[in-house]
């Protein structure tokens, strides 16, 4: 039996949702709802779904949510959500505090309800082609730039677009944190438009990750470095590359590219397998709902992602202050 499903906020977001969710086969888009009714309507018609009225209406007509709001609204909705026993799917950031985040999880653990924090790129083919792949990190380097656009610009650029690099070192070096240290500039708002952070992890891991939505064209890379081994993934098209060391690599007279400069280095690229990100989270969400599973990315996740964003930000604000 399909799992009944609705979506909470139809900007640009939630339109995706709203779009895919409408083709999957093992869960029925009940409707969305949305504060601008007459679009809501107009959208309606267009995936023939019903446009509700209110958020406790459609609450009510569903087994779960996906909630795609601007992310001060993030806290009401889920735990109007959850006061009703409802599953929720809520986009990235899970909320606009450490706090907030702690009540929703904490809500959700006493209900026994589901919540998943939509962090996309666990879910890009570039990192998913990771998979059985023993990643320990010693340093890893991230560049996510945009060329500006007015949307997203009411939360800082860690929030906008670093805290996604956030959640996969975080995924990946599974240590904790030992020091934050960032600087940011605010150029065209009134937030940090571009930011540098270094993360010092328990171990000896240092993460550097650049984020900046004031750039000229677009990048979305992750470099790692690890004993005998380093990995590159373009978040953008989807692609990874390995260039792993065996035990009895040593140098080689051969010219030519970086696998022919060493024997004993192998070298792999790992192509776009095509499939969705978005769709791929959408389904994890509605299996976790119909199994009783916890999805990919917890609560808890989004939570700790959260965490190390507000120190982020917390670190640009004092390197802001001491420019000034």
């Amino acid at each position: 039996m399909a799992v009944r499903v609705g979506v909470i906020g139809v900007g640009i977001h939630g339109m995706h949702h709203v779009r895919l969710l409408s083709q999957m086969e093992d869960a029925e888009l009940v409707g969305f709802y949305d504060s601008n009714a007459v679009e809501s309507d107009n959208r309606a018609n267009d995936y023939n779904t019903r446009s509700y009225s209110s958020i406790d209406e459609i609450i009510a007509d569903v087994d779960c949510v996906t909630v795609a709001v601007p992310t001060s609204a993030h806290y009401e909705v889920v735990m109007a959500c959850f006061s009703k026993g409802k599953h929720v799917l809520v986009e990235k950031p899970i909320a606009s505090s450490v706090e907030e985040a702690d009540k929703m999880i904490a809500e959700a653990d006493k209900q026994g309800l589901i919540l998943a924090v939509g962090h996309i790129e666990r879910y890009n083919p570039a990192y998913r082609a990771l998979a059985g792949i023993d990643t320990k990190p010693v340093f890893v380097e991230s560049h996510r730039l945009a060329v500006f656009n007015p949307r997203g610009t009411d939360v800082a650029v860690v929030l906008d677009l670093m805290i996604h690099d956030i959640d996969i070192v975080l995924d990946m070096v599974r240590r904790p944190i030992i020091s934050v240290n960032a600087v940011g500039v605010s150029v065209v708002t009134n937030e940090a438009d571009i930011a540098n952070a270094r993360l010092e992890f328990e171990g000896g891991c240092v993460a550097n990750l650049t984020a900046s939505r004031i750039s000229q064209k677009q990048m979305r890379k992750c470099r790692t470095f690890q004993k005998n081994a380093y990995i590159s993934m373009d978040f953008l098209s989807g692609e990874s590359e390995i260039f792993s060391l065996s035990n009895t690599a040593r140098p080689s007279a051969l010219p030519g590219t970086v696998p022919q400069l060493m024997e004993g280095i192998s070298y792999k690229k790992i192509p776009n397998d095509g499939l969705n990100a978005l769709e791929l989270e959408l389904h994890d969400f509605i299996c976790s709902v119909r199994e009783g599973a916890q999805p990919k990315v917890t609560g808890r996740d989004g939570r700790n992602a959260l965490e190390i964003a507000s120190r982020v930000m917390e670190s640009i604000d004092a390197s802001m202050r001491r420019i000034e």
